[in-house]
């Protein structure tokens, strides 16, 4: 399994852990704090030896000159850690100054403490007949086992630390919602793309397909008229023109499934209103919606529509159902009710979920109410704000 970050790494095994570079890179991590350090060791050094009237204000400029580099310094070693690239946020120059304050007041000397008791205190026990040559040998030999047992707790303790501290990093340079926030973006786009590839196809079928089949059709009717009623060709031509007929039904159908051209050209309300004149289930609508809404809402909303009504005529054994929608206070809301047998669960299918997740995109949300026996509604709710 590919760890992208030490806590991630912290979930495996312990051999494979203990074995992987994790460890080794949490510990350079920590140990590069001893860059800030240095930082606020030449800081101080210039206020407390230069004289009083130059020493504040040249460690003020000091500081200054020094932040903008370690708040680049944070950015680049939380790949130590984390290799999970960051996602965009707006003025980044902000956070990472943010990060690069906590560090100096703060985060370095407690990344350097922690290293120093989980990395050099093992250590040292285990060198301790080495640097403690006064030592009994018993004691030397019992301080080193001590500190070989010691070093696996040292790479978990150091991989944990450094990895919450990435963790922490991480939050201050690209916040949970702005990593969320471009989520959201990339889904929107490629439902838009998806949506202009739709009716690119529909296009196309349109255009071509569609034209052809319409003339083939009417050239099997001419030629069927010149010929003598009840003869064998006319038969065979006959049945040729009615599947032509029927193979021209069917790719109208499609189209309307690829995309709905009467959504693009009379908007929401027209498009409900033919969708439910094809319903094998009588459907009332009842749509008191602008003239025409944002493109993003009309096409999400027809297709949800559609989706609920199919679901009805497959599934719900309704005698009838109806579709209502209002604009309040600047959001769809659209309700599609049956009175079928009820019992609607998205957990025994794809088709409820697939809807809610089409309607995050446009952050709208999905309620169902669908008793055993029923009736069932089915409530959308889509921002206009697009």
């Amino acid at each position: 399994m590919l760890n992208r970050t030490a806590l991630e790494a912290l979930t495996r095994r312990p051999l494979p852990f203990l074995r992987s570079a994790w460890p080794w890179r949490c510990a350079a991590y920590l140990v590069a704090s001893a860059v800030p350090g240095a930082a606020v060791g030449l800081v101080a050094a210039a206020v407390l030896l230069l004289p009083k009237p130059v020493g504040v204000p040249a460690g003020v400029a000091l500081l200054a000159a020094i932040v903008l580099p370690l708040a680049r310094f944070e950015r680049l070693r939380l790949r130590l850690v984390d290799a999970v690239p960051l996602p965009p946020v707006p003025r980044p120059w902000r956070r990472e100054l943010g990060l690069a304050v906590m560090t100096l007041l703060a985060l370095w000397w407690i990344d350097l403490v922690m290293v120093a008791f989980m990395v050099a205190g093992p250590v040292l026990l285990v060198l301790t007949p080495a640097v403690q040559p006064t030592v009994s040998t018993q004691a030397g030999i019992a301080a080193s086992v001590a500190g070989v047992l010691l070093l696996p707790v040292a790479a978990y303790t150091v991989t944990a630390w450094g990895g919450g501290r990435g963790a922490m990093a991480r939050a201050v340079l690209a916040p949970q919602g702005s990593e969320l926030s471009e989520v959201l973006r990339s889904r929107a786009r490629l439902v838009d793309a998806f949506e202009t590839e739709r009716r690119r196809i529909e296009r196309d079928l349109h255009d071509g397909a569609q034209q052809r089949l319409v003339a083939l059709s009417m050239t099997l009717g001419m030629a069927r008229l010149d010929l003598p009623e009840g003869s064998e060709v006319a038969r065979l031509i006959g049945l040729a023109h009615g599947e032509a007929k029927q193979a021209l039904e069917e790719l109208r159908e499609l189209i309307r499934g690829v995309h709905a051209p009467i959504l693009t050209d009379r908007g929401l309300v027209a498009a409900v209103r033919d969708v439910a004149g094809r319903s094998p289930v009588p459907v009332d609508v009842d749509l008191d919606v602008p003239s025409r809404l944002p493109a993003p809402v009309e096409v999400t909303a027809y297709y949800v529509i559609s989706e609920a009504l199919a679901n009805v005529a497959k599934h719900s054994g309704a005698a009838r159902a109806s579709v209502t929608g209002r604009v309040e206070r600047g959001t769809l809301v659209v309700e599609v009710r049956d009175d079928g047998a009820g019992g609607a669960d998205p957990a025994r299918g794809t088709g409820l979920t697939g809807l809610a997740d089409r309607l995050s995109v446009v952050e709208g949300r999905l309620s169902l109410s669908s008793p055993a026996g029923g009736p069932t509604l089915l409530r959308v709710e889509i921002p206009c704000a697009w």
